[in-house]
C-alpha cells in the first residue's frame, strides 16, 4: 500500500547535507527493460509512478537529463503547475527546478534552450555552439573529452543546488554509477515482462559493483516503488 502524501514527502525527503546528493529516478520492467515498446520510459509506471515522479521534482533543486532522453520524452522547462508550490515554499526552494541537459555535442532540444535552464558539457565542446547557448542558458563546461562530473556537482553546490535529481537516460546513469556519484536510486518496477532490445537503466563500457541498501518499498497494485541508498564506508 502507498502511504499518504505527508508520509511520501517524509520517505522521499533529501537528507540534510552540505554536499550534492545525487538521486536517480528510473522505471523498468521485471526483466530489466528501461523503456516500453514505444521507446519511452514514461509508458511503464502508470499513475502512481507519475505521482512519485512529480513529488521528486517538487523536492529537487535541479533536474539532470541526457539530451537523448530529453528529445525522446519531449522534455520542456518545468512549469509551476508541474510541482507542489506549497511544498517548495515550505522547503525554501525556488518556484521551479531548472532542467540541466547533458550533451557533449550540444544537440539540445529547442524547448530547453530557454532562460533559467542549464546545459552540462565538456570544456572542449564545439566553441561556436557554446557561445550561442551562453546567450540564453547557463552553460557548465567542465572536463576534456568527457564531462568532469565532480567539477559539475561542485559548481551546482556552489550555487546552492545540492538536491540533484537525475532522470536518465541509461548512458548518463551508467556514467554516474561508474564514478560512484549516485547516492540514491528510486526505481519503479512495472509488473510486466518485455524482452526486446531495450537497455538496462544503466550501462557503460566498464563493470562496477556498488553496494546499495533498501530504503523502502511500496506495492501499488503490483507496481513496486523502491528506493535504494548507496552504502559507503
Amino acid at each position: 500500500m502507498v502511504p499518504d502524501r505527508a508520509e511520501l514527502e517524509r520517505f522521499y525527503a533529501y537528507p540534510v547535507t552540505d554536499r550534492p546528493w545525487v538521486r536517480t529516478n528510473f522505471v523498468s520492467t521485471l526483466d530489466g527493460a528501461a523503456y516500453a515498446g514505444d521507446g519511452k520510459s514514461g509508458s511503464l509506471g502508470g499513475p502512481v509512478d507519475k505521482e512519485i515522479f512529480a513529488l521528486m521534482r517538487s523536492l529537487a533543486d535541479v533536474i539532470i537529463v541526457g539530451a537523448g532522453t530529453a528529445r525522446t520524452e519531449g522534455y520542456e522547462p518545468v512549469q509551476p503547475e508541474d510541482v507542489d508550490a506549497d511544498l517548495r515554499s515550505r522547503l525554501g526552494l525556488a518556484p521551479v527546478p531548472p532542467i540541466a541537459v547533458v550533451s557533449r555535442r550540444l544537440d539540445i532540444p529547442d524547448a530547453l534552450v530557454s532562460p533559467g535552464q542549464f546545459v552540462i558539457t565538456s570544456a572542449d565542446a564545439p566553441p561556436a555552439a557554446l557561445e550561442m547557448l551562453r546567450d540564453t542558458v547557463d552553460v557548465l563546461a567542465f572536463g576534456e573529452g568527457q564531462v568532469d562530473w565532480p567539477a559539475v556537482l561542485a559548481e551546482l553546490s556552489s550555487r546552492g543546488l545540492n538536491r540533484v535529481l537525475c532522470e536518465g537516460g541509461p548512458s548518463l546513469h551508467g556514467e554516474l554509477v561508474g564514478l560512484d556519484l549516485v547516492d540514491e536510486l528510486c526505481l519503479t518496477i512495472a509488473p510486466v515482462m518485455s524482452s526486446g532490445a531495450a537497455p538496462r537503466i544503466a550501462h557503460s563500457p566498464s563493470f562496477v559493483e556498488h553496494a546499495m541498501q533498501l530504503g523502502h518499498v511500496f506495492d501499488a497494485d503490483g507496481v513496486l516503488l523502491t528506493r535504494w541508498v548507496r552504502t559507503r564506508p
